[in-house]
């Protein structure tokens, strides 16, 4: 961890130079992109045909932040938001290239870049095999600070993919924006070993309250999502039992 840092045992996000935390969107901003999310149908829910995730983790809820592709008004409002950050809490003099992973984060990538007016590359989840067998395409100068955009993170797993393959490629990532966090311990554990900075729009413990009290989900829905949220390994395994039983016993 880097000088200036300090990690809340509570909320798992840490403190900038600024005194900030990560988490710098305000509440009510963090309810309204959760308000967007379920609105366009980028947050589904189903228990008793849960989703299975590229963890191989079953999930009741999925979360497809692609779809805000298509919603201009609500895809603005992220954009802006975005733009927001990388002006007052990145600033713009450390960023010198927006990057997008494949294949989700590459739209967030190019809205973001056209925005700052920032040069843009993307990200091959695995090197070419042919060429240049580089990960990353478009223009990657040597020591290059640049600022991954991407459309959410679970367990930032796929995230230190992207970071090396940019390391590998001569830049440095220092910063992350995402749409939305699952808000796990994990994730910032990896983002501090990795010296990146994350900032997300909403999270799961926000949209969890908006659904709750605004209808989107009922109280059944509402615990099974927070008992995944709590353990996802835990809610995967006794589901799989579950559904072996059922077949079994049909």
């Amino acid at each position: 961890m880097s000088t200036g840092e300090t990690i809340n045992a509570y909320t798992g996000r840490w403190k900038n130079n600024n005194e900030r935390w990560g988490d710098i969107v305000n509440i009510e901003d963090k309810k309204e992109i959760s308000r967007i999310l379920m609105k366009i149908k980028a947050i589904s829910f189903n228990v008793d045909q849960p989703f299975r995730l590229t963890s191989g983790l079953l999930s009741p809820v999925y979360v497809n932040c692609r779809r805000l592709m298509s919603f201009p008004h609500e895809r603005a409002r992220i954009i802006d938001m975005f733009e927001n950050i990388a002006e007052t809490e990145i600033g713009l003099g450390n960023i010198d290239v927006v990057a997008g992973g494949e294949t989700a984060g590459i739209p967030y990538a190019a809205f973001v870049a056209q925005r700052i007016f920032k040069p843009m590359i993307y990200v091959r989840k695995l090197p070419k095999e042919y060429g240049s067998k580089k990960q990353t395409e478009g223009v990657l100068k040597e020591g290059d600070k640049v600022l991954l955009v991407e459309d959410l993170v679970t367990d930032a797993g796929s995230k230190l993919n992207f970071f090396n393959g940019i390391k590998n490629d001569g830049g440095i990532t220092t910063h992350c924006m995402v749409v939305f966090s699952y808000g796990r311990d994990i994730i910032q554990e990896r983002m501090n070993e990795y010296g990146v900075k994350l900032f997300w729009l909403t999270d799961w413990n926000t949209t969890l309250d908006v659904a709750l009290r605004e209808g989107y989900f009922d109280d059944r829905e509402y615990n099974e999502v927070k008992e995944f949220i709590s353990d996802p390994s835990a809610w995967s395994k006794k589901t799989e039992e579950k559904i072996t039983k059922l077949k079994f016993e049909s």
